[in-house]
């Protein structure tokens, strides 16, 4: 049953980024497949089987431009653009584009945010040559985070007494948009510096020099096959890939091939867990 509900998970994920594309696409905004999505696209032609989420990145003034446009494209459309700023609960930097025509529980992630199986668009920014400086920046940036979290009510497990709690103030939401805006501030802090040459997408999960580009490399993009569609990928995806996977040709072994993020999904009025 696990397989059939990846399977169903996917094809939604396929549609939800049809979606994205055609948007980016009429509005010339560049974007590029990221993280598990790269790899998907090189070694599987598709998504890693075992896989339950796709991640694209923008460089920042792309990334900006698709939520300018992205608001109006999407009102007829049952698709929803969750930002810090559309979503009061919503506490992470970057945007998803979810399906409203479905719900999901995440593994260690419970919160009040709205839910639906999603697409992750990453902006990426600049950063410093400087290691000292590159870590101050990650270190504000997560000292943040971790505020918004606890100020959103974003737990690991679920706590009972959660459904009793009243909904947030408007002193809280504004105290954490005080938050999200300091954040967003310190992760385009170095967008203005022509000289730099190096972009990273700071809400990586990876290790800090896991996911660092320059900007030559996404200046050189291929369409590779996706399932029943393509995506952009940079030319130089083997020094991306092998800097953050190793040898990433190689299958890891079967106990490794979970599900990440979804443990539960209520779509056409059936419930699936995982």
């Amino acid at each position: 049953m696990a397989d059939e509900v990846v399977t169903l998970i996917h094809h939604i994920e396929l549609n939800i980024f049809k979606e994205f594309a055609h948007i980016a696409n009429r509005h010339h905004i560049n974007y590029f497949a990221m993280g598990g999505t790269m790899l998907g696209a090189v070694r599987h032609q598709g998504f890693i089987p075992w896989d339950d989420d796709m991640d694209v990145g923008m460089v920042r003034s792309d990334y900006d431009h698709f939520l300018k446009v992205a608001k109006k494209e999407l009102e007829p459309t049952h698709y929803f653009l969750q930002t810090p700023w559309t979503d009061d609960n919503y506490a992470l930097s970057y945007a998803k584009l979810l399906d409203r025509n479905t719900f999901i529980e995440e593994k260690n992630n419970v919160n009040n945010a709205r839910k639906g199986v999603f697409l992750d668009i990453f902006p990426l920014d600049k950063i410093p040559d400087s290691t000292a400086r590159q870590r101050r920046q990650i270190l504000d940036i997560r000292r943040l985070d971790s505020r918004i979290y606890l100020k959103l009510r974003y737990n690991i497990i679920d706590n009972p007494i959660r459904k009793f709690q009243n909904p947030l103030s408007e002193a809280q939401v504004e105290t954490a948009d005080d938050y999200k805006k300091d954040r967003e501030e310190i992760m385009r802090m170095y967008n203005d510096k022509p000289a730099l040459m190096n972009v990273k997408n700071l809400a990586s999960q990876y290790s800090y020099e896991k996911e660092i580009l320059n900007l030559d490399q996404l200046n050189d993009m291929i369409d590779l096959p996706f399932e029943d569609t393509h995506i952009p990928v940079p030319a130089d995806y083997d020094t991306i890939l092998t800097r953050i996977y190793g040898h990433y040709m190689e299958l890891p072994p079967e106990n490794a091939r979970t599900e990440k993020h979804i443990v539960r999904l209520i779509t056409d009025n059936q419930e699936f867990e995982l």
